[in-house]
């Protein structure tokens, strides 16, 4: 990949992980919930999430997705029931202090954040189109392109993880002022609306002729 075409990618790169959506939401609310460095284990499942659509795209399954009506319906609401279970699940969360102490009650594994994470990106066929309509304009078929592939995953896994990186963190910087049960409360279906709002609006999301 020649320098400036990278350039033009690492530029899209920003555009693409600073777009408010399903991760950003996902990232702040492990911030508020978990805490930094527990929450950012989020990210690490978004980062996954995203090598894996780059690697549907990459064996032709993301054009198989795009182009079957079947198998576009099947990840599209697999996706849809997910975020609005997260955004359930966010929305009945008890009104506990986010910063109790470290052996209050169960806790959320990493792996499970990991996981929570990883399922939100690899199941989302809005990024398996996005992925169908923007890496072609930057792929030079003249050229061997497993390096290519691996260059723009590298370039999204470094610019994600960054963003993420502020999203956790700026949420997790509110977890000192939120003590009162009817603040946490609040916090709580605010993040859950945001994850049912993000699977309504993915539901109306149609695939192109």
């Amino acid at each position: 990949m020649d320098f400036s075409v990278w350039l033009g990618f690492f530029a899209a790169s920003w555009a693409i992980s600073l777009s408010p959506g399903a991760g950003a939401i996902a990232a702040m609310s492990s911030g508020l919930n978990h805490g930094f460095r527990r929450g950012y284990f989020t990210t690490l499942g978004l980062v996954l999430g995203i090598l894996t659509q780059i690697l549907l795209v990459g064996v032709g399954l993301g054009a198989l997705i795009a182009a079957s009506s079947l198998g576009f319906a099947i990840v599209k609401w697999a996706g849809v029931a997910y975020l609005i279970w997260m955004g359930v699940q966010q929305w009945r969360a008890p009104a506990k202090p986010l910063v109790a102490e470290q052996d209050e009650g169960p806790r959320v594994t990493r792996r499970q954040l990991v996981l929570r994470g990883w399922m939100l990106n690899a199941v989302n066929p809005k990024g398996t189109v996005f992925l169908l309509a923007v890496m072609p304009q930057f792929l030079n078929l003249k050229h061997e392109l497993l390096p290519q592939y691996l260059t723009i995953s590298a370039t999204l896994v470094f610019t994600d993880l960054v963003v993420m990186a502020g999203y956790t963190a700026l949420a997790s910087k509110v977890l000192k002022a939120l003590r009162s049960p009817q603040q946490i409360k609040l916090m709580n279906r605010t993040f859950g609306g945001l994850f049912i709002g993000a699977g309504l609006l993915l539901s109306a999301f149609k695939r192109q002729a």
